[in-house]
């Protein structure tokens, strides 16, 4: 909930990304890239909805811009996932549900097809708040989850 209050509040200019020395910015974004990958390894996600609003505030970019930022950190992050992963035995779930994970697999490219040639046309003024909201949806999921069990 704190991330998309200060992704909406960035985005409405009463907060701005870090303005620290070249040098702290890269040992921040190694400290914040360590707990995502932490994160995104306990949770089984590649890390997006904490990488994109941490590139947004930590190094000033457009939304945009972190979205495919976020991109090129999570594939190694989703290399490392998968090897590990592999190795335990955690993938024995997809070939049970490996028709499920096909049309996950299939929308996922369409979306993505999509997502591209729409990066030109859906304002940041659209994708912040969307971003926002999904992160907040999100906490709200994990809240519900972990009070349930």
């Amino acid at each position: 909930m704190l991330i998309a209050a200060a992704l909406l509040a960035n985005h409405v200019g009463t907060l701005h990304h870090l303005a620290m020395p070249a040098a702290a910015v890269v040992v921040a974004g190694v400290v914040a890239g360590f707990f995502i990958g932490v994160v995104a390894a306990i949770m089984g996600v590649a890390g997006g909805e904490l990488l994109i609003p941490t590139i947004v505030l930590l190094f000033g970019t457009d939304i945009k811009i972190a979205g495919s930022l976020s991109l090129a950190v999570s594939l190694p992050t989703m290399i490392v996932a998968f090897a590990r992963y592999s190795r335990d035995g955690s993938f024995k779930v997809l070939r049970q549900h490996t028709r499920l994970v096909i049309t996950l697999a299939i929308g996922s490219i369409a979306g993505t097809i999509l997502g591209g040639l729409l990066l030109g046309v859906v304002p940041e003024a659209v994708l912040v708040p969307g971003l926002a909201a999904l992160l907040l949806l999100s906490s709200i999921k994990v809240w519900r989850h972990s009070t349930t069990e």
